[in-house]
């Protein structure tokens, strides 16, 4: 491909990418395939000699559109959104093309520079103090074992990556019940052993019990243990789910824990002042994540993780080889040396870009609408005599589950079948997960381009399939 076919091809992706947008909603939500069919469309070997684009585009045409579940679908209300605004996707349009390796200042110092910006840009915008800095890692996945990780180095005293864990006492994590599978990987990749990870019990609102936090440090340490972190949950991906940061916060002070919020869907909401209660305290902590590829609008993978004291995230991680020197330089920042990873993506221009097109304050009218729109819909279901509504409304994540009057079968097979129907009707996608031991239903609001017709199909499609499974009321 010459210059003038990259051209040539840059606008016809850039056209057919503002074709899709416009047509999204016009789409199924999830991926109207079945296992296998996408792959028996492929060729089994790559080819020998070179294949006009033409070809290569066409068969993009034909088979991956209909293979995807669109994540940008005005009507996609499963999981959690990951959001691709608009102005954010010229802006990873840009990076691509440039192709930079951001590992270090001197490789990329528009990029780190403007990294620091962009993460205290957030930082200002979601309410946290002065002092606190940070870094875009890929996913919250990878912020949180970065915490976990400092964990274990600052319990053992900065020794654990020189001399390993053997014959150290069993240091000890504490979480909720509720917290994300993530931090049980993260115990794995850390050699802390996931039975190290010490879930202790919620309330009926699914936080974790402040008292029973204190009682299981103190046990551990009567039994040897080295209590050394907690993670505490803002909107659990389950439920919604939230701890009491504040008390968290001073309990853990008490026993020199290091203490790591995990808030990355709820997060991007503290931009709006009002829902800043769910993370009361929260000055308190060490360590923050959440993800602005998720409800602000970045393309994935955007994941903001700040920390109290970038030291100790750099003590944990930071390796100088001589190849990775700077010299003649004082005082730069490296963002290698606060990740995992050693190669790094151009993750700060897509802020940039998303916060000056659409401004705080357009963000923030995003989120409210999504709010209001996802409280509206869990009441419209609340006053159907056949739904319940099972966890209430957390920002725009609330539960429900489908319960006829009368019905004498399997409610949770029943559930089943309504999610399976709903997502195989296609015109809005629905996930489930399991409250207080029963098959419910979730419903979270977060596209970037939902409109509140969007969640009024949502309600009609949701009644009219529930019953049209034969279950009508007694």
């Amino acid at each position: 491909m010459d210059d003038s076919d990259f051209r040539k091809w840059s606008h016809r992706a850039s056209d057919w990418s503002a074709d899709y947008r416009e047509t999204l909603a016009e789409r199924p939500v999830r991926a109207q395939v079945r296992p296998g069919d996408i792959a028996r469309m492929i060729d089994q070997t790559a080819p020998e000699n070179a294949q006009d684009m033409e070809t290569i585009f066409a068969d993009f045409e034909r088979i991956i559109p209909g293979g995807m579940t669109h994540w940008q679908h005005p009507r996609f209300f499963a999981y959690f959104s990951s959001n691709a605004a608009p102005a954010a996707v010229v802006a990873e349009q840009l990076a691509t093309a440039i192709g930079a390796q951001c590992m270090l200042w001197q490789t990329s110092p528009a990029a780190t520079e403007l990294e620091v910006k962009m993460i205290d840009w957030l930082r200002q915008a979601v309410g946290l103090p002065d002092g606190f800095g940070g870094t875009f890692q890929d996913t919250a996945s990878t912020a949180t074992l970065c915490a976990i990780l400092t964990m274990r180095e600052r319990a053992l005293r900065w020794t654990g990556n020189k001399t390993g864990l053997f014959g150290q006492a069993p240091l000890r994590v504490y979480a909720s019940k509720g917290t994300h599978s993530s931090i049980d990987k993260a115990m794995w990749i850390s050699g802390l052993g996931q039975d190290n990870l010490v879930h202790i019990p919620v309330d009926e609102h699914g936080a974790m019990q402040t008292d029973l936090l204190a009682e299981a440090i103190i046990a551990d340490r009567k039994k040897g243990h080295r209590p050394a972190g907690l993670v505490v949950c803002v909107g659990g991906t389950s439920t919604g789910a939230t701890d009491d940061v504040a008390a968290l916060c001073a309990v853990a002070k008490e026993h020199d824990l290091y203490i790591h919020v995990d808030a990355a869907w709820a997060g991007s909401a503290m931009i709006c002042p009002e829902f800043r209660h769910l993370w009361q305290g929260i000055e308190e902590a060490d360590s923050i994540v959440f993800n602005p590829h998720k409800w602000l609008g970045a393309p994935m993978e955007c994941s903001a993780h700040f920390v109290r004291r970038p030291e100790e995230l750099i003590r944990t991680l930071a390796m100088h080889p001589e190849y990775l020197k700077t010299y003649g330089e004082e005082g730069l920042v490296n963002f290698s040396e606060w990740s995992i990873q050693l190669g790094r993506r151009f993750r700060a221009l897509k802020i940039w870009f998303l916060l000056r097109a659409y401004g705080l304050d357009g963000l923030r009218s995003r989120i409210r609408d999504h709010v209001a729109w996802s409280q509206n819909l869990a009441e419209r279901l609340g006053n159907e005599p056949d739904f319940e509504i099972t966890t209430p409304p957390l920002l725009s994540l609330f539960s429900f589950r489908y319960a006829p009057a009368g019905f004498d079968g399997d409610l949770d097979a029943l559930n089943r079948d309504l999610i399976n129907a709903i997502n195989d009707d296609g015109r809005i996608y629905l996930t489930q997960t399991l409250h207080d031991g029963r098959q419910v239903i979730r419903f979270t609001a977060g596209s970037f381009d939902m409109q509140e017709r969007d969640a009024d199909m949502a309600y009609e499609v949701i009644c009219t399939i529930a019953r049209s499974l034969g279950q009508e009321p007694a």
